[in-house]
């Protein structure tokens, strides 16, 4: 692999800096919302990371100190420019927010009550809403694949909506969980848990298998 030159290295850092600040300003309603802006911007448009990476960082961010989106945005940073990355992608999606409420915070106290402020924030809760949602049912299509994963779903879902147990608990329960239902199968069938074969693997074995028919028959 070659080295990559100054000038690359700062075309790359400066466009995370960049990206995850275009992030940081177009997203209102915390870190849920910005998930949503995530998922499009650098999974759908930039494929920096795919939809499986994103939820394994969201879970990660969920039992780790801080704010979800921001830590997401560090691990997204990390692995396209190293511990630099990391740190400026953080710096990128966090910048907005600060200017952004130094501002609010000098001018909140004589527009407070303004009729227009309020009807704008409120369509900016409305707006916040559908993007949650249009993130979660696409996470759903992409997790909640078979009966284990429905029950796991629909577990969490009531404990979360009907208690006030911390999310951070659910997650590590979920986590030991689903360790402890992989020992138990790998035990009763160690191929079950290994990579399944596809359409191309299994085309193979077929083929293999045919000659092997024919060479006896000879």
């Amino acid at each position: 692999m070659t080295q990559e030159t100054f000038k690359e290295k700062l075309i790359k850092y400066l466009t995370i800096y960049w990206t995850m600040f275009k992030i940081g300003i177009t997203t209102f309603g915390g870190g849920y919302a910005m998930v949503a802006i995530i998922d499009r911007e650098l999974c759908d448009r930039k494929h920096w990371i795919d939809k499986e990476e994103l939820l394994n960082y969201i879970a990660i961010a969920q039992i780790t100190p801080g704010i979800i989106a921001v830590n997401t945005s560090t691990f997204v940073g990390r692995k396209r420019g190293g511990v630099l990355g990391g740190i400026i992608a953080t710096l990128g999606v966090v910048t907005p927010s600060i200017i952004i409420i130094m501002i609010i915070a000098a001018l909140l106290t004589n527009f407070a009550d303004n009729e227009y402020v309020k009807h704008a924030f409120a369509g900016i809760r409305v707006c916040v809403c559908v993007l949650i949602v249009n993130a979660t049912i696409g996470f759903i299509k992409k997790t909640v694949v078979d009966v284990l994963t429905i029950i796991i779903f629909l577990c969490v879902f009531v404990t979360a909506a009907f208690t006030r147990i911390e999310t951070v608990f659910i997650v590590l329960v979920v986590i030991a969980a689903s360790v402890v239902w992989t020992l138990i199968v790998s035990k009763k069938d160690p191929a079950a848990v290994g990579h399944a074969p596809g359409k191309e693997e299994s085309g193979i074995k077929d083929a293999a298998q045919n000659n092997d028919k024919k060479g006896g028959a000879k």
